[in-house]
């Protein structure tokens, strides 16, 4: 089952494209908005981080800082982040680890048999770390609302 509304956030560490431990709780003080994806270079992925990089600023006017996390490793996650020029930490779930203590793995990805991915999910955490918005998907091509995220995170100002 997925984290839901009101419950406070598992606590993580995971490697940005620099080998940096990063979490949720090295932004306390700010809201966080957690975007899981499948995978990188795969369409509606490339398209949710960049129109959630497109969308920073203002995020970041609700005092937002966003985290997008996926099982791909560090490399592809480099080479990603730096042409799609994204502008917020890339985290890498390489041992898919946070996906299962978030209730959000999609096991046997795209008919592989074994291929465990994150499942599309985006999660807005308050200042303390509690879950204050939740929306998780099984359909692969379907992206999130961006202006329910971005009320949300306003919401939470």
């Amino acid at each position: 089952m997925p984290v839901k509304v009101g419950e406070k956030a598992p606590e993580f560490k995971l490697p940005d494209i620099d080998k940096t431990l990063r979490g949720p709780g090295d932004y306390r003080g700010q809201n966080v908005i957690l975007a899981f994806f499948p995978a990188v270079y795969s369409g509606v992925c490339d398209k949710e981080m960049c129109s959630f990089r497109d969308s920073l600023t203002e995020l970041n006017q609700a005092n937002a800082q966003v985290l997008a996390v996926t099982v791909d490793g560090m490399h592809p996650n480099k080479r990603f982040a730096t042409e799609y020029k994204l502008n917020f930490p890339v985290l890498s779930d390489y041992k898919k680890e946070v996906i299962k203590k978030y209730g959000i793995e999609w096991p046997n990805f795209a008919g592989l048999e074994g291929f465990t991915v994150a499942t599309r999910s985006v999660f807005v955490l308050d200042k303390g770390g509690v879950v204050r918005y939740a929306w998780v998907t099984d359909a692969q091509g379907k992206e999130p609302n961006y202006d329910e995220v971005k009320k949300a995170a306003a919401a939470l100002k």
